[in-house]
């Protein structure tokens, strides 16, 4: 007989569905449900928003769960979600459109540049990317960064491909391991990890990951490829309005270096703060620690970050008060579309606690000992596999081997949110938006984009989690 769902698996006010599902039908309800997900985003071209949460209905359906206990399920899960996820996704896009539009991406751009040399160039560019990576989403980043890559390819006379994949690996490994990214952020709330603790081991992994994937796979990338034609200043002509192009800059005014990094970097200061005080001084009632906890979490991190941004970079830019305000208002309606996905993803995640899909893992790979981070990192690579989607395969996998993480220790529960982003990035092939993205800006065939950026995302997934097992052992 399947063990219960207990209070302590489910969201604040969630109510559990009362079902008698066998293992079996659980296991068929899961199959069908991210099936139906996945032919209804892939064939019938459908928004993941309602694909997730039709598939919901038809978990809880096939599962035996009734439809009343259903809806208050999904709605727990989906609130719940937005509420801790979606402010930060927010305030995130706020920074990152300040960044781009007040040309800060610029000057980190020309500073690191003009200080390498060419046989250093891709390492730069991997540098550059990984801290453009940092407040901007993946396809903001591209954009920025695609006629920088273009315009030190051109000026540096190098191939194309040795330094694009160094910029997209910095990019792609910050999105899918390091906290503020979507991805990470919901895996840390649904996982209940603790996001400092993440946020440095995800950087610790992020590194040694970035360096095979980025620099030392793209001389190897640019024998597959071959020679490729550097498009004339297609990534400026394909950039959003407002945003700087590096190319033919006019802007007369410009943040400082120093500024910018500063800015960028303060909110991972404050959430690693927080952890190193928590490890530090240990005592929940110490007035150092609770000052810590509440500079370092999230909200106040990126909140105090956003802020400052709107001094260090849109004040310094010469924006009026009426300029940054019709800025960080600008970022809200191009993310409106994540945060819902993200939204009926916690929905979908809530319902598979719910009816008892969690146990039911937890039981299956207790009986097959297999380890809970490899298992999180498989089910990522499945459903990134069938869907395309980064952010659906993390909210999925987190959702199903959630209830394994509740006896996890802080470091370990840490290592399985890094394990499902790893399994998220794995080979990106034709149902990838982002694939598109890379193929069309760079110029190159089907094949070329399944040998450079596919190969690559691959690398990434399977260099990181090779560096996340041994760790789990050691720490």
């Amino acid at each position: 007989m399947e063990t219960p769902v207990t209070p302590t698996l489910l969201a604040a006010g969630a109510p559990a569905l009362p079902h008698t599902s066998s293992n079996g039908q659980l296991l068929l309800a899961v199959l069908l449900s991210i099936g139906a997900i996945v032919l209804l985003i892939t064939r019938f071209k459908m928004h993941p928003f309602l694909a997730l949460t039709l598939g919901s209905g038809l978990l809880a359906a096939v599962a035996g769960a009734p439809f009343d206990k259903l809806l208050a399920s999904f709605s727990t899960g989906f609130g719940s979600t937005v509420a801790s996820v979606g402010l930060l996704i927010g305030l995130g896009a706020m920074l990152g459109k300040l960044l781009a539009d007040s040309g800060g991406a610029n000057i980190i751009a020309d500073t690191v540049l003009a200080r390498t040399g060419p046989k250093a160039l891709p390492w730069a560019m991997a540098l550059i990317a990984a801290v453009l990576g940092l407040p901007l989403f993946f396809e903001v980043g591209v954009v920025l960064l695609i006629p920088i890559v273009l315009l030190v390819a051109r000026r540096g006379n190098l191939p194309l491909i040795r330094i694009g994949i160094p910029a997209l690996a910095g990019l792609s490994v910050l999105h899918g391991l390091v906290p503020p990214h979507p991805g990470p952020l919901v895996a840390v709330d649904a996982l209940h990890a603790d996001l400092g603790v993440t946020l440095a081991l995800g950087l610790l992994i992020a590194v040694p990951t970035l360096i095979v994937a980025g620099p030392l796979f793209a001389r190897l990338a640019e024998r597959w490829v071959g020679p490729l034609a550097i498009p004339a200043a297609q990534g400026a002509e394909s950039t959003p309005a407002g945003t700087p192009d590096p190319v033919k800059r006019e802007q007369t005014r410009t943040p400082r270096f120093g500024a910018v990094m500063a800015t960028i970097l303060l909110p991972v200061v404050l959430m690693l703060g927080k952890a190193l005080a928590d490890v530090v001084v240990d005592d929940p009632k110490s007035t150092v620690q609770r000052f810590f906890d509440f500079i370092g979490s999230p909200l106040i991190a990126l909140l105090a970050a956003t802020l400052l941004a709107m001094l260090t970079l849109g004040r310094a830019a010469g924006f009026d008060k009426g300029k940054i305000s019709a800025t960080v208002g600008s970022a809200l309606g191009p993310i409106a579309g994540i945060v819902f996905i993200v939204g009926a993803g916690g929905g979908f995640k809530q319902t598979l606690i719910d009816v008892g899909v969690g146990n039911a893992v937890s039981e299956w790979s207790g009986k097959w000992h297999v380890s809970v981070l490899l298992l999180g990192w498989l089910i990522a690579v499945l459903i990134r596999l069938a869907t395309g989607s980064a952010t659906v395969a993390t909210i999925t996998a987190a959702g199903i081997v959630g209830p394994l993480a509740a006896g996890m220790s802080t470091t370990h529960a840490a290592l399985l949110v890094l394990a499902i982003g790893a399994g998220s990035l794995f080979l990106s092939h034709v149902n990838d938006a982002g694939f598109w993205l890379v193929k069309e800006y760079f110029g190159m065939s089907v094949g070329q984009t399944l040998k450079s950026w596919s190969v690559m995302e691959t690398i990434i997934s399977v260099v990181a989690i090779a560096l996340i097992m041994p760790l789990s052992l050691i720490i």
